[in-house]
């Protein structure tokens, strides 16, 4: 039984996971089994209201997985990846990491909210464990400890990109109305930053509406709002929550720009805000259309998996995840053979050798700072455009 099924029973969460640390806290003392391949694990959310992001995920880590072991894996064996459900929740991320950690993972790739993150991350800090975050943006996520660190460029780099953009396209903004979860770590720490933007770009918001994540009927914080009558709205909301905004604040009768943060930025949401989703503009990571050997080679990777389709950013910072450690393992197996070698030892000096690398990927060339924080050069703005049927779209790239 997966983990994701065990902790929807509920009653026993907390046991199981302090049963989980007893059973596998002597990380000193275990070698390095590569008997089966050279194994890592992820964490993702491939349950509950941020199952869209993990479904994105999980594809990225797929094709990384199939990429690595393609090319040698880690210098003649296999890459092994041991995926687990964490479900939407801390408590299902802790128990899933701890669960990884104990199979002996080498590092681990998640988990998919920064909420999560917050509560997950000290576990694997505190047992030396690699992770490398694949979507985890908010402030003070690489701080929690020399293990931790991410791919996923943090909100305050990106955010502001599209709040730039909404005043190019309409140089007159005033008045902005903010929308926000305030039961998500995530959406917290972006509103500050959109905030502080705003107030910078001299635009004044009139407004702060406070939502929760399973929120689905949003008309009260709306028509307050919308009282206000601002000309541009901004959301720190995930997919599900935001899209179903969106669709009631045009329903009622809201006709300006809308700027979305990162917890938007999946095609999981042109099924819930569908026509309405047309002319958001959300800051982004990744853009399809950089034109580098490394995204070239990914693109054609995730097209031949999915008929055709464009790959997400989600999609595109899973499969860099997974590259880099891939890529850290073969620099260290090099130097010092994996095989039999001290896991606890291993574990950190693995992580020495990520920190230490610099990558080519689909996100463009990055590298981390000593603090485990990524260090990317390249960022995009992008506009939705829907399909006349509304069921579909894209990610337009503003140039």
């Amino acid at each position: 039984m997966s983990v994701g099924r065990l902790l929807r029973v509920g009653t026993g969460l907390l046991t199981l996971t302090l049963l989980l640390a007893a059973c596998g806290s002597d990380d000193a003392s275990q070698p390095v089994d590569v008997a089966a391949g050279v194994p890592v694990g992820a964490v993702l959310a491939l349950t509950g209201n941020a199952n869209v992001y993990g479904q994105d995920q999980k594809i990225g880590l797929e094709l990384a997985l199939k990429q690595r072991n393609g090319s040698g894996g880690i210098n003649g064996r296999p890459l092994t990846l041991a995926l687990e459900d964490s479900g939407s929740d801390e408590p299902g991320a802790n128990a899933a990491f701890t669960l990884q950690i104990n199979r002996g993972v080498l590092a681990l790739v998640g988990p998919t909210l920064s909420q999560q993150a917050f509560s997950a991350d000290p576990i694997a800090q505190r047992r030396g464990v690699p992770v490398v975050a694949p979507s985890n943006t908010a402030t003070g996520i690489p701080e929690i400890g020399f293990f931790i660190s991410r791919v996923s460029a943090q909100s305050s780099v990106i955010a502001p990109l599209a709040i730039d953009r909404a005043l190019k396209i309409q140089p007159g903004l005033k008045r902005a109305a903010v929308f926000y979860a305030q039961d998500d770590a995530y959406s917290t720490a972006e509103t500050t930053i959109f905030q502080e933007a705003l107030k910078e770009k001299g635009l004044e918001p009139v407004t702060v509406q406070r939502t929760q994540l399973n929120d689905q009927d949003f008309q009260n914080q709306i028509s307050a709002a919308l009282r206000e009558k601002p000309d541009l709205i901004v959301l720190s909301l995930q997919a599900v929550d935001g899209g179903n905004l969106i669709r009631q604040l045009r329903e009622l009768g809201y006709r300006g720009l809308i700027v979305a943060g990162n917890g938007m930025n999946t095609p999981n949401i042109y099924p819930i805000c569908q026509k309405y989703c047309d002319g958001l503009l959300i800051a982004q990571a990744y853009s399809p259309e950089l034109d580098t050997p490394a995204n070239t080679a990914f693109l054609k990777a995730f097209k031949a998996a999915k008929g055709g389709a464009i790959p997400p950013q989600l999609t595109a910072q899973a499969y860099t995840a997974l590259q880099v450690i891939g890529e850290a393992l073969v620099r260290l197996d090099q130097r010092q053979p994996l095989a039999g070698a001290p896991l606890a030892a291993t574990r950190k000096q693995l992580m020495q050798e990520l920190l230490a690398g610099t990558y080519a990927t689909p996100l463009g060339e990055i590298r981390f700072t000593p603090e485990g924080e990524v260090i990317q050069s390249q960022f995009f703005v992008a506009q939705v455009r829907m399909d006349p049927g509304g069921r579909n779209g894209r990610f337009a790239l503003l140039k």
